[in-house]
């Protein structure tokens, strides 16, 4: 689905932004593009090559800001390596007002761990969003934690949905789900397309044209998906035809050792480990 703005991204103060690395600096990007304001905007990030600081203050964004220089900012996201966590909180608590939302894309780190390096009484929200965020076509799933009200959420889902769709989940734990699903998610396709590819050459087609096929046909497949009202099961029928050959090759996948059960215990894998990194 792409994605529609009715007009520039307005927040009701500035943003401080903790991690300018991928993921940060895509959400940077799609902030930038939907026309907030670059002077409101501040960056963190002491592991940042000098280059990419240079391009960020040619963009006119506010580097290392201090704690004078910056109050009661209307969002900090935190988007750092969750084993950074314990150097990027107290960094944001400088900051913390008492109209903040703290935005988390730390996977795996919890409410409670994030509450524990700013306040008790915190309003945050954990969201985990995917790599297509960097071309604006990502979606990201959230979770409003406790003191998130109306207009605070309002803020974190206008900022995340600069890259994107947001889906909003009832329960933290659910997160982890999300990870499973759609944070992990655009890797799986791209594991599909490499042995669509290896299949093709298998079947004698040169490794470049197996590869061609394989992408373009993943790629049209999704268009056809984000255009489409259709559920992806009406779409899957509408390509099948009796005792033909996606039927032959459908056989295979829908088999009870196929692709159910596999994607299941794969996604399953991925949630086991998010919730283990959250300890």
């Amino acid at each position: 689905m792409n994605v529609h703005y009715a007009g520039p991204l307005e927040i009701g103060g500035p943003a401080l932004l903790i991690g300018a690395g991928k993921m940060g600096g895509a959400l940077l990007d799609g902030w930038l593009a939907r026309g907030l304001e670059p002077s409101r905007v501040f960056v963190i990030d002491p592991a940042l090559p000098e280059p990419a600081l240079a391009k960020l203050k040619e963009r006119g964004v506010r580097l290392a800001p201090q704690p004078g220089e910056l109050e009661n900012p209307a969002a900090i996201v935190v988007a750092v390596k969750p084993q950074l966590a314990q150097a990027a909180l107290p960094a944001a608590a400088k900051f913390a007002g008492p109209a903040t939302v703290v935005v988390s894309i730390m996977a795996g780190t919890t409410l409670s761990t994030i509450r524990a390096g700013l306040s008790e009484d915190a309003a945050i929200v954990r969201a985990m969003p995917n790599t297509p965020a960097a071309v604006g076509r990502g979606v990201t799933g959230a979770f409003a934690g406790p003191g998130v009200d109306d207009r605070r959420r309002a803020c974190a889902e206008a900022l995340l949905k600069a890259v994107g769709d947001v889906v909003w989940v009832a329960e933290e734990g659910l997160i982890d789900a999300v990870t499973g699903v759609s944070g992990s998610g655009p890797a799986y396709v791209f594991l599909l397309v490499e042995t669509m590819a290896r299949a093709g050459v298998a079947q004698g087609l040169p490794p470049d044209v197996a590869l061609t096929l394989a992408r373009k046909t993943v790629e049209g497949a999704g268009e056809l998906m984000r255009r489409s009202s259709e559920p992806p099961e009406i779409l899957r029928k509408n390509v099948t035809s009796p005792n033909g050959t996606t039927a032959a090759a459908l056989d295979v996948l829908m088999a009870t050792d196929g692709l159910d059960p596999l994607m299941g215990r794969a996604i399953a894998a991925a949630v086991k480990r998010a919730k283990e990194l959250a300890g």
